[in-house]
Protein backbone atom coordinates (compact mmCIF):
# COMPACT_ATOMS: atom_id res chain seq x y z
CA UNK A 1 0.00 0.00 0.00
CA UNK A 2 1.49 3.11 -0.54
CA UNK A 3 1.85 5.86 1.73
CA UNK A 4 -0.76 8.57 -0.25
CA UNK A 5 -3.40 5.97 0.28
CA UNK A 6 -3.39 6.01 4.29
CA UNK A 7 -4.53 9.73 3.21
CA UNK A 8 -8.19 10.87 4.24
CA UNK A 9 -9.63 14.51 4.68
CA UNK A 10 -12.46 15.10 7.12
CA UNK A 11 -14.28 18.19 7.89
CA UNK A 12 -12.56 20.43 11.02
CA UNK A 13 -14.62 20.10 14.15
CA UNK A 14 -16.35 23.01 15.39
CA UNK A 15 -15.07 25.10 11.93
CA UNK A 16 -17.45 26.72 9.75
CA UNK A 17 -17.42 27.09 5.66
CA UNK A 18 -16.99 30.50 5.22
CA UNK A 19 -18.05 32.08 1.44
CA UNK A 20 -16.76 35.59 0.38
CA UNK A 21 -19.72 37.93 -0.39
CA UNK A 22 -17.43 39.42 -3.53
CA UNK A 23 -16.50 36.85 -5.49
CA UNK A 24 -18.39 33.64 -4.09
CA UNK A 25 -15.40 31.94 -2.97
CA UNK A 26 -16.04 29.00 -0.85
CA UNK A 27 -13.38 28.01 2.01
CA UNK A 28 -14.65 24.36 3.45
CA UNK A 29 -11.65 23.91 7.04
CA UNK A 30 -10.42 20.27 5.91
CA UNK A 31 -8.18 18.28 8.77
CA UNK A 32 -5.71 16.31 7.24
CA UNK A 33 -4.98 12.26 8.56
CA UNK A 34 -2.76 9.83 7.66
CA UNK A 35 -4.65 6.49 8.76
CA UNK A 36 -6.45 8.40 12.23
CA UNK A 37 -3.49 10.54 12.78
CA UNK A 38 -3.93 13.98 12.50
CA UNK A 39 -1.53 16.16 10.57
CA UNK A 40 -2.53 19.62 9.86
CA UNK A 41 -5.55 21.36 8.96
CA UNK A 42 -5.89 23.29 5.50
CA UNK A 43 -9.02 24.78 3.82
CA UNK A 44 -10.44 23.87 0.55
CA UNK A 45 -11.09 26.60 -1.75
CA UNK A 46 -13.50 26.57 -4.31
CA UNK A 47 -15.28 28.99 -6.50
CA UNK A 48 -18.05 29.82 -6.78
CA UNK A 49 -18.64 27.37 -9.53
CA UNK A 50 -16.55 24.58 -8.39
CA UNK A 51 -18.66 24.79 -5.19
CA UNK A 52 -22.24 24.31 -7.11
CA UNK A 53 -21.06 21.64 -9.13
CA UNK A 54 -19.62 19.79 -5.59
CA UNK A 55 -23.12 20.33 -4.28
CA UNK A 56 -25.21 18.76 -7.73
CA UNK A 57 -22.60 16.09 -7.30
CA UNK A 58 -23.10 15.16 -4.04
CA UNK A 59 -26.82 15.81 -3.99
CA UNK A 60 -26.97 13.06 -6.43
CA UNK A 61 -25.29 11.06 -4.37
CA UNK A 62 -27.28 11.26 -1.37
CA UNK A 63 -30.17 11.43 -3.10
CA UNK A 64 -30.49 9.88 -6.63
CA UNK A 65 -33.78 11.72 -7.52
CA UNK A 66 -32.33 15.01 -7.31
CA UNK A 67 -31.87 16.60 -11.01
CA UNK A 68 -28.45 16.44 -12.99
CA UNK A 69 -26.90 19.69 -13.25
CA UNK A 70 -26.47 21.03 -16.42
CA UNK A 71 -24.04 23.85 -17.97
CA UNK A 72 -27.53 25.34 -19.09
CA UNK A 73 -27.73 26.27 -14.90
CA UNK A 74 -24.40 27.52 -14.70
Amino acid sequence: MSAINRWHASPQDGAAVTRDKVTGEIRIPLSLFSIDTHQGDVPLVLSRVEGELLHAALSRLLNPSYPAMTAAML
